[in-house]
């Protein structure tokens, strides 16, 4: 059964502060306080290049918790779980500032990935709640994957 409301179940998003003065900003991203926090793995930054593609992964244990301070991406998630009642959804969400300073938590056993759609490297801040085990995810090539995204609706947006 698919979920026709569009939402995958594991997956929470979440507005961010910013805090503007004249000399810069302070962008929140993650408190011990926030009711998606269950404990603290690592936390770490990817970058990704103009129009560059990082896609496919998932965890089988690990909560991804995705903001992003610099550029913007294009991040889709995809729920391939037996049986979630969200099976079959593919989600999107174009993150970055100046208007899309949001969290994503991504729930163990979701496909993920994402494409850098500002004209300058997008910097992604991942808070996990485990550190990083190589055994504990998998990665699949864009073409080998099973489900169709065409990344190609998602270029470049003109902006810093």
């Amino acid at each position: 059964m698919v979920n026709l409301s569009n939402k995958i179940d594991g997956v929470i998003l979440t507005e961010l502060k910013q805090i503007y003065d004249e000399r810069g900003a302070v962008l929140h991203m993650f408190r011990n306080d926030a009711p998606e926090f269950t404990t603290f793995g690592e936390c770490y930054f990817s970058e990704v290049q103009p129009g560059a593609i990082k896609a496919w992964k998932r965890h089988r244990i690990q909560t991804q918790n995705l903001a992003v301070p610099i550029g913007r991406i294009c991040l889709v998630i995809t729920d391939t779980r037996r049986d979630s009642s969200s099976k079959g959804v593919i989600q999107t969400f174009i993150m970055g500032r100046p208007n899309n300073y949001n969290r994503v938590s991504i729930a163990p056993g979701l496909w993920y990935g994402f494409k850098c759609i500002s004209d300058r490297p997008a910097l992604i801040a991942n808070c996990a709640d485990m550190p990083h085990q190589p055994s504990e995810s998998e990665v699949c090539e864009d073409e080998d994957f099973d489900i169709s995204y065409e990344w190609a609706q998602h270029t470049t947006d003109g902006l810093p």
